[in-house]
């Protein structure tokens, strides 16, 4: 079992990663194996709507993207983290989930999603509720905590004394870790995602 815990923080030791590392470690602790994947400080191109991945599943712009797409096969679990930029995810890791997920569901599907956001002061619950809505959309179960998976602090220092902010970061762990061992106990006894209908889509103009 293997969760990829991504940063979309152009700090790559910052506040966020100092959030995904508490829950990397529990994961960890749980004989989960873990990658943190960092988004980065370069610019991420957002969705251009080409549609050509919907026949490649791949982008055709061939950046970070495409790299992060390889390892979603092989994953069973994800972890989105991101710093709040104006009650919002950073405009990097929101770029970079468009591309990541659009038209690409099928390769989410039953797989555990979590969200992470780190923030001074404000805005980390709209923040929070906003990359959520990319797990909701993929069939994708959502893990959660003891409270909302935020922490608050400046500096990586200030995150560290966020005591029930670290405290929900390690809950989330043991959660995900908990529901990675179900689904794969269900599995072995058989019991499969559902198959679903084939998709209805219903235009409000006729």
């Amino acid at each position: 079992m293997k969760v990829v815990l991504v940063n979309g923080s152009p700090r790559a030791k910052g506040c966020t990663y100092t959030a995904l590392t508490e829950v990397e470690k529990v994961l960890q602790q749980n004989g989960i194996k873990t990658e943190i994947f960092q988004v980065g400080a370069k610019a991420v191109q957002g969705c251009i709507a080409c549609g050509k991945c919907l026949k490649t599943g791949k982008c055709i712009v061939d950046d970070i993207v495409n790299e992060f797409l390889s390892k979603v096969p092989e994953t069973d679990g994800f972890v989105f983290g991101s710093p709040v930029h104006y009650a919002a995810a950073s405009g990097a890791l929101t770029s970079f989930m468009d591309r990541a997920f659009y038209g690409k569901a099928r390769l989410y599907k039953g797989k555990l999603g979590a969200a992470v956001v780190s923030c001074r002061r404000g805005g980390a619950s709209a923040a929070f509720d906003q990359i959520n809505k990319y797990f909701t959309i993929c069939q994708m179960p959502i893990v959660s905590s003891q409270y909302w998976n935020m922490v608050h602090g400046n500096t990586p220092e200030e995150v560290m004394r966020d005591e029930e902010g670290m405290q929900t970061m390690r809950t989330l762990g043991n959660n995900m870790a908990w529901l990675l061992k179900c689904i794969k106990a269900g599995q072995e006894k058989g019991i499969t995602i559902p198959k679903g209908e084939p998709p209805i889509k219903t235009n409000f103009i006729r």
